[in-house]
């Protein structure tokens, strides 16, 4: 096998391309539903603690069947769902301080075991079903602590779910970004996957800084460099919002080149077709 930065052309191979963040706003899930009615998307992934998820599950309800749905776990975002984390934080702390306390196990595991709760129920209520797979926003599921809560909870909930694993991260590019992504839990978090046997991907793409405005030639870059295995590339495409959204301009790069007809180009070129990953 090729090292992960290294072109991998010629064999087929399976990219499930899952769109991140369904039900943060309007835009949003209309960009994503759009892409999944037009056979451009494996999955979504979607933010249940979002005061719009409610309203917008409808919208979720009525993709393709082959569509995988998922919750992506918050702890970053707004205010928290249940009372008991709300009591030790009124909104959620930004990301680099929830590593902090992460790293530091100054994190409130019972709370955040409430939260998860919260957070599935308020998925399960709106989308009518068990998620098929639990991943993170912004990755929080691999931090310590929070990796503890997030696998017992799925092991409780005696269903066949998958999880994102963020271990191997592919390139090309943001060499920094995905070596912080893998070390600070993806790696712990696949052997605990691998132990308690939950089904997950092997290698994760799709990794960038949101400012690169080529989001093609990105494409092409993880296509190129996708493994015999295939591999879990996570995008955040968006029509336009009246609501602030600090990545919002790249959300539209996404949304325009995945509904193009370029990207069947690249795929085809590239020998890669849509499909699930998780084994």
């Amino acid at each position: 096998m090729a090292a992960p930065d290294e072109p991998t052309r010629g064999p087929p191979r399976t990219l499930m391309l899952n769109a991140d963040d369904f039900g943060q706003s309007p835009g949003i899930s209309q960009g994503i539903a759009s892409l999944a009615h037009a056979g451009r998307l494996s999955a979504t992934s979607v933010l249940s603690s979002s005061p719009q998820w409610p309203v917008l599950a409808a919208t979720l309800r009525a993709l393709p069947s082959e569509v995988l749905r998922g919750l992506h776990f918050n702890l970053t975002e707004g205010v928290p769902m249940s009372p008991e984390l709300r009591k030790v934080w009124p909104q959620f702390p930004s990301l680099l301080q929830l590593m902090v306390s992460a790293h530091s196990r100054r994190l409130p595991k019972k709370a955040l075991a409430a939260e998860f709760a919260a957070q599935l129920h308020a998925f399960t209520d709106g989308a009518g079903q068990w998620p098929d797979h639990i991943d993170g926003h912004q990755h929080v599921h691999h931090l310590p602590v929070v990796r503890d809560v997030f696998i017992r909870a799925v092991l409780d909930m005696k269903v066949d779910v998958a999880v994102r694993s963020t271990a191997r991260p592919l390139g090309p590019r943001s060499e920094i970004k995905r070596a912080l992504i893998a070390r600070t839990g993806g790696m712990t978090l696949e052997s605990l996957l691998q132990r308690h046997t939950i089904r997950h991907n092997r290698w994760l793409t799709g990794v960038y800084d949101f400012e690169v405005l080529d989001y093609r030639g990105l494409m092409q870059g993880w296509l190129a460099n996708l493994q015999f295995e295939g591999g879990l590339l996570f995008c955040h495409p968006g029509a336009a919002d009246p609501q602030p959204d600090a990545i919002a301009p790249a959300r539209a790069r996404e949304l325009a080149y995945l509904s193009s007809a370029a990207f069947e180009d690249d795929m085809a070129a590239a020998n890669v077709t849509l499909g699930s990953v998780f084994s």
